[in-house]
């Protein structure tokens, strides 16, 4: 470790006293003191006592412009009142019941008109969403083998960020290049005869918003379709980008799609969505005349909660017209950033699409896993530290999403720290 990043550790321990207290504490039942691994940091991670809008509080009363926006989930800001009086008089009204209600059919109109499905069905996660996405193509095509991406990331049991983790769910999965056409479709060949589908994010989140070339995510599915496999689309994150999500900016189509995060407008929230043909096959109605349907329970799927909050969002807050607008937003914040780190002599780079950006401690934009990895994590860490120093919240990895809730001035703020910070670095020899 570097004698700058011992001082900044130091520094940031010393800042936050009560953020150490409550980490020690939560260590006493909570392994590693919290039950979200992409949080921790050395030396500890920060305790948030209170958020409204773009901004966050800590333990130790220091406040923050949020720029990271829980890994894109909590793209409307926090405390969002229109969400909030809409679950508030739903849950007056109703609050848990065993059986339908109308906010569930709601809001599937609402997703499947947005996003240009024939059928949807909901889960808790994106997580679960994958998983149901997966179950779906394996049992429609009677095959076993996955093909993802090598930095992908579909949920906590779907990792692939260095390869296959020890935690995922037990399917054969071969692993695909990301923007790597050529290899991408020669894996595809290869396990023609037992592939059931193909999943990819038109962006890597988790592996460092990177964006897909269009033609990729195009000929990998069209190779894909040429085997019999499923094309499926995690679009768990990136569904916020333009008025029907990056998938349909790429001028590219999946047979099933998933999606969370920021839809729940704060609450638990997945779906997965496509295709007529393969989503009826839950069909489990009595007038089905199907031999035979797939099983999907959960007693949260429909809650009244989640369903009435994502029915604000798609219906009143995050518009098409809006999240159409919000893109060209985070665009143009992007190039700001770009033209900011053009001024300074570190090897620093950014890459994203729309409102999901995330800063590279390397001198290129990667476009793949592999040249993300040849970051300098002692700079990566230097810079998030620097941030938080100056009152800008992101994550550790660099990655950045803008908000609903943050004004111009906010953002303005954002670059004048970046600025700073990285103009200190250089005085430092970083």
């Amino acid at each position: 470790m570097t004698a700058s990043l011992e001082r900044a550790h130091r520094e940031f321990a010393d800042r936050n006293p009560q953020s150490r207290l409550s980490y020690v504490r939560a260590r006493t039942v909570l392994p590693g003191g919290h039950t979200r691994t992409v949080l921790s940091h050395a030396p500890f991670p920060l305790t948030f006592v209170s958020g409204e809008g773009a901004r966050l509080t800590d333990a130790d009363g220091h406040t923050y412009i949020d720029l990271l926006g829980d890994y894109s989930a909590g793209l409307l800001g926090h405390s969002e009142g229109r969400v909030l009086d809409a679950v508030a008089r739903a849950l007056r009204v109703n609050m848990s019941v065993g059986g339908i209600h109308p906010a569930e059919a709601d809001l599937a109109v609402l997703m499947c008109d947005r996003f240009h499905l024939d059928r949807v069905r909901f889960t808790n996660s994106g997580t679960e969403a994958n998983l149901m996405a997966i179950t779906t193509a394996r049992i429609a095509t009677g095959r076993s083998t996955i093909i993802a991406i090598d930095g992908g990331y579909h949920g906590g049991v779907l990792s692939y960020a260095h390869g296959p983790s020890p935690t995922n769910a037990p399917y054969p999965v071969a692993l695909a290049t990301f923007n790597d056409i050529d290899a991408t479709v020669e894996l595809i060949e290869r396990h023609a005869n037992d592939l059931a589908a193909v999943i990819v994010e038109p962006m890597l989140g988790s592996g460092g918003c990177l964006p897909a070339f269009p033609a990729y995510i195009q000929q990998l599915f069209a190779a894909a379709r040429r085997v019999g496999a499923v094309c499926i689309a995690d679009e768990v994150m990136t569904s916020r980008h333009g008025p029907s999500g990056l998938l349909h900016l790429f001028d590219a189509e999946a047979d099933i799609t998933t999606y969370g995060k920021y839809i729940g407008g704060g609450f638990s929230f997945g779906a997965f969505g496509g295709r007529a043909a393969l989503l009826d096959l839950f069909d489990t109605s009595p007038s089905s005349d199907r031999p035979a349907s797939i099983g999907h329970a959960g007693t949260f799927n429909n809650n009244i909660a989640t369903m009435t909050a994502g029915c604000s969002v798609l219906g009143e807050v995050f518009t098409a017209d809006v999240a159409t607008a919000h893109t060209a937003r985070g665009d143009e914040f992007r190039n700001t950033v770009a033209a900011c780190l053009a001024r300074h002599s570190l090897p620093i780079s950014v890459t994203g699409y729309g409102s999901m950006l995330a800063l590279h401690a390397v001198a290129r934009p990667p476009t793949t896993m592999a040249e993300a990895d040849r970051r300098d994590h002692h700079l990566q860490e230097l810079i998030f530290f620097g941030l938080l120093g100056r009152g800008i919240y992101t994550a550790p990895r660099g990655m950045i999403t803008v908000g609903l809730a943050h004004t111009d001035d906010d953002l303005a703020a954002a670059i004048d720290a970046i600025d700073d910070c990285l103009a200190e670095l250089e005085s430092r020899g970083a």
